[in-house]
């Protein structure tokens, strides 16, 4: 375990941290990869008495490690800041310190915000000032698998949830959908994962998709393919958000015109501050806004469901899919998202 900024409380904010990995219920296959843990870092940081839990999950293609998290974490160092209420001072920090680290600038800014909730006695969702009553069912993952396991997944589901995420981008995507169909004729959104190459079968995918309850597809075709998907989500009866081809702020504009709309995740746009920031200018151009996650414990999918009463589609299953979540926090209630009414981000520990 890390230790840094010990300066003892009293005005001081001191942060500790340490690795935590995520060991998941099944092993989770998308279109470039096979995983059955993920490399997890949580962060405390205390003021005052009071502590706010943040964290840093790295999937594999984030490119991010335990050990560049740790290395991350060690230069920040918060000592000159005496008011945790400055966020935008300690965050604009905080990100200068590299080009990159996403992760575990998330993991910063998670529980900053985790501690000035906490400290202000509300819920972020209050903060923003949403309705938690219109936060949407989440999207339930299923992963690339065989026949039987992808069948054993639906019926584990079936009943808990209201529309379910499945992931493409293999040789075998409609074999995926048929299967699911023979359990369940639940609305489904469907990950492609960059795995789709042609944009004419593409679209004659996405067609028969449509056929089969398909609501939306999210990053069909390589980001680099950027006018190639403008092609598609011209044509598109469904909905074409960009995952992949967006990560902060300023990917946006380059995004604007090719995609229906975009999924923010907190890994990869260094947390809630910028989350926030994303998901009004996306409404401000008339794009349509996901919130997702990555596999993380009830720390960040809690995070990030304090943005969800203002987005059109939520994949918010990250804790659901480990079998060692250290904390409690929103939950699903018939499918849909429910947030906890205590302060900050909603989390106690287990």
């Amino acid at each position: 375990m890390v230790n840094i900024n010990t300066h003892g409380l009293g005005g001081k904010l001191s942060m500790r941290f340490f690795p935590y990995e995520l060991k998941l219920r099944h092993t989770f296959t998308v279109a470039t990869y096979s995983r059955t843990t993920t490399p997890d870092v949580q962060v405390e940081i205390t003021y005052e008495g009071v502590t706010g839990y943040g964290e840093a999950s790295m999937p594999q293609y984030l490119g991010q490690t335990v050990e560049s998290v740790s290395k991350f974490l060690s230069k920040v160092d918060l000592s000159p800041f005496t008011d945790p209420f400055c966020l935008d001072d300690i965050l604009t920090y905080v990100d200068s310190l590299s080009p990159g680290d996403t992760a575990a600038k998330a993991a910063v800014d998670i529980a900053l915000h985790d501690l000035v909730g906490k400290l202000l006695g509300a819920p972020w969702y209050h903060i923003w000032g949403l309705n938690p009553k219109k936060a949407p069912s989440t999207t339930f993952t299923i992963g690339i698998d065989t026949r039987d396991m992808v069948k054993q997944k639906t019926r584990e589901c079936d009943k808990k949830f209201n529309i379910l995420k499945v992931k493409l981008g293999r040789d075998n995507d409609k074999e995926m959908i048929e299967t699911i169909r023979e359990e369940t004729y639940l609305p489904i959104a469907v990950d492609v994962n960059q795995g789709w190459n042609d944009r004419s079968k593409a679209l004659d995918m996405i067609y028969w998709l449509q056929q089969h309850g398909i609501v939306m597809v999210e990053q069909p075709m390589p980001r680099e393919q950027r006018d190639d998907i403008a092609w598609l989500t011209e044509r598109s009866p469904l909905p074409i958000f960009a995952d992949e081809a967006v990560q902060r702020l300023s990917d946006i504009k380059d995004v604007q015109g090719a995609y229906s709309g975009i999924n923010i995740k907190l890994m990869k746009c260094t947390g809630m501050r910028e989350a926030w920031k994303m998901l009004n200018y996306a409404r401000a151009v008339g794009m349509k806004v996901m919130v997702g996650c990555m596999t993380e414990t009830s720390c960040a999918v809690s995070a990030a469901a304090q943005l969800s009463p203002a987005v059109d589609f939520a994949d918010l299953d990250g804790n659901l899919l480990i079998s060692n979540d250290r904390f409690t926090g929103m939950t699903v209630v018939k499918g849909r998202i429910t947030l906890p009414d205590r302060p900050g981000i909603g989390v106690r520990l287990v």
